[in-house]
């Protein structure tokens, strides 16, 4: 895979490219899955904002207004320092985090991390406007490529040679896609990316009744199931496949015992697709379907205990008032 640094005066930039044997190891599978990577190329990126406006989907304005109330003092614990954040998006809720980092004052510098490089460079030139006295540099990149540019790279510097403390910043609800032993590797590869004294902010969704889950993934607008299928557009495009999407519908259930959403898209015909450039055919039967995302509800006292053994001691969790979303501040 390539990714490299995005600056406003490098627009040489060049989308994440990958061999797709994951998507062969996914469809080959039974039952068939997919990374949710695959959601996020430009479209993907620009229908998730749509969601993240939607009256249902409660964790993207949860989050927001913990940020609202406590960036300040995250800022603050922190100090000024390299805020690399991981999957960064448009960066519209870090800004209440890049706002209270003006206030401490200091060399810093912010390094945004997605893989779809449209929405990352729009970013980046949009904060560069904003905040002129920051360093403000976008990676393109997977969070592993990310994780171990950052491990490579252990003493970043400010605008002017001066050394800065590392924050990684994982917002959203993100870390819930990981499956147990993915989530396990992950803690570890930002573990090795950290540096004693470094810190790690990282925002979870946590444990609530399925009324209130299943619809934030079945929206009455649409949207989300549009963000699904865009998946199957995406490898079209990506492999030069020919996934009809009108024969695929969405469906998002709450796995009680599991506590996480699954979300699928169902075949409606029996039929075969293919994907030119993997040399791939996939035989679907009627009612088949492909996992695309699995998201994870956490209980806030278990995954403090595993980010513990993890040597990122806990300095300070926050919540909203209705404990429906947590943000946990580590040090390594």
């Amino acid at each position: 895979m390539s990714s490299q640094l995005l600056t406003v005066i490098n627009d040489n930039y060049q989308a994440v490219k990958n061999d797709g044997q994951d998507v062969i190891a996914g469809l080959k599978k039974s039952p068939k899955s997919l990374p949710p990577k695959y959601f996020y190329d430009d479209r993907g990126s620009e229908l998730f904002e749509d969601i993240c406006q939607l009256p249902e989907y409660y964790p993207t304005r949860t989050e927001a207004s913990i940020l609202e109330e406590y960036a300040d003092e995250i800022a603050q614990l922190t100090g000024c320092c390299e805020l690399v954040e991981l999957g960064s998006g448009s960066s519209t809720k870090t800004r209440l985090l890049l706002d209270a980092y003006q206030k401490v004052g200091g060399s810093f510098r912010y390094v945004p991390t997605d893989v779809s490089g449209g929405i990352l460079k729009n970013s980046v030139l949009e904060l560069k406007e904003k905040y002129p006295n920051f360093s403000i540099e976008g990676f393109i990149g997977t969070y592993d490529e990310t994780l171990a540019h950052l491990k490579s790279n252990p003493t970043p510097t400010s605008f002017v040679g001066t050394s800065l403390n590392r924050t990684i910043c994982f917002l959203g609800s993100s870390v819930g896609n990981f499956p147990p032993e993915e989530l396990d590797r992950f803690l570890n590869q930002v573990t090795d990316a950290s540096k004693p004294g470094n810190y790690f902010l990282l925002g979870i969704d946590l444990q609530k009744p399925k009324e209130i889950l299943e619809p934030a993934y079945n929206d009455s607008q649409g949207v989300t199931a549009a963000f699904n299928l865009n998946m199957l557009s995406h490898l079209n495009w990506r492999f030069q496949g020919n996934f009809d999407l009108d024969l695929f519908t969405h469906k998002a259930i709450y796995n009680q015992e599991k506590s996480q959403i699954e979300m699928r898209l169902y075949c409606q015909e029996n039929v075969t697709f293919s994907l030119e450039i993997l040399d791939l055919k996939v035989d679907f039967e009627k009612g088949e379907s492909i996992l695309t995302e699995v998201s994870r509800k956490f209980d806030l006292a278990v995954i403090q205990t595993e980010m513990e053994t993890k040597g990122l001691k806990v300095k300070k969790v926050w919540t909203d008032p209705k404990k429906w979303f947590g943000l946990i501040l580590c040090q390594a």
